[in-house]
């Protein structure tokens, strides 16, 4: 078995697309074509089905592909150990959202603009279920994640710190100047949120579904701290998000106690050889964001 055939199979297997794959190896698919019926050839098995214009790994398939993934993640340790200089190289594909893109990576992409420029960092703008399946896959080296649980299935997952909630409001929203709310009286204000799939959008939502309240959704947070300010409603956002706002007066906290935590989390594939470029990030992302809790 050749390492380029394997590395071609890790592609297709992972995008399940001959014709995706072909353009992110940078081939014509008819070679990537060719190459994994040379693997099949050489193995005397078939790796995928072909369903029309859709292909699913077979059983062989299933079982070589670990084996391809570990292969082509010790080619690339080896291919880094013997062309290893002072200054690391490589891209990092990133998984991560729009809260923690904006409020908590920025010190962490200009430190390694500026300090590490060999290494190219890719941020792919995803929510929590379809990061985790890109970790899963291999499409995404690392991926950020702010959720509840802190394990799961097939990552590992560190936990770089807790992200309090808060109910923020217009200063001039009736609900402002009251010292105590419960969930009906939230419930009972026009909730303004972010789209759905969002992690503390939908740990919200499930919150008050005894009153089933109806949300008008800004889509971005930017939007939706101008709309809360302008006062169109109340809004449960990260604190880190709002600091600026509460520290100004555009927005106050409302008395509301969040009955549920959120983790920002760092994930990688459980079992992935993490390249040095890869586990420098992970170090780095690491301090940064203890940095910014202190």
């Amino acid at each position: 078995m050749e390492l380029r055939l394997l590395a071609t199979f890790e592609k297709v297997a992972t995008v399940l697309s001959f014709t995706r794959a072909a353009t992110e190896l940078g081939y014509a698919q008819s070679s990537v074509t060719g190459q994994i019926r040379s693997l099949e050839s050489s193995l005397g098995v078939e790796l995928f089905e072909r369903l029309g214009s859709r292909i699913r790994l077979t059983e062989a398939g299933e079982r070589l592909l670990p084996y391809a993934r570990g292969m082509a993640e010790l080619a690339e340790e080896a291919r880094t150990a013997v062309t290893a200089t002072a200054d690391p190289t490589g891209t990092i594909a990133v998984g991560t959202m729009e809260s923690l893109t904006s409020y908590r990576l920025p010190p962490l992409l200009e430190y390694f603009h500026h300090r590490y420029p060999g290494v190219r960092l890719t941020l792919r703008p995803t929510l929590g279920d379809e990061t985790r399946q890109a970790l899963r896959q291999g499409t995404y080296d690392v991926g950020f994640l702010m959720e509840p649980e802190t394990e799961h299935e097939g990552l590992e997952s560190e936990v770089l710190a807790p992200e309090p909630l808060v109910l923020v409001a217009g200063p001039g929203h009736p609900l402002a100047g009251r010292t105590e709310l419960t969930a009906a009286d939230v419930a009972g204000a026009q909730l303004v949120g972010t789209e759905p799939g969002c992690p503390y959008r939908d740990l919200f939502e499930r919150e008050l579904r005894e009153w089933s309240p109806p949300f008008m959704e800004f889509g971005t947070i930017e939007a939706t701290k101008r709309g809360v300010a302008a006062g169109l409603g109340v809004a449960l956002l990260p604190r880190v998000t709002v600091t600026e706002e509460l520290t100004s007066g555009t927005l106050v906290e409302l008395a509301w106690e969040t009955p549920f935590t959120l983790f920002t989390q760092l994930a990688w594939r459980r079992g992935k050889r993490l390249p040095a470029h890869v586990r420098l990030f992970v170090e780095q992302a690491r301090r940064l964001v203890s940095e910014q809790r202190g």
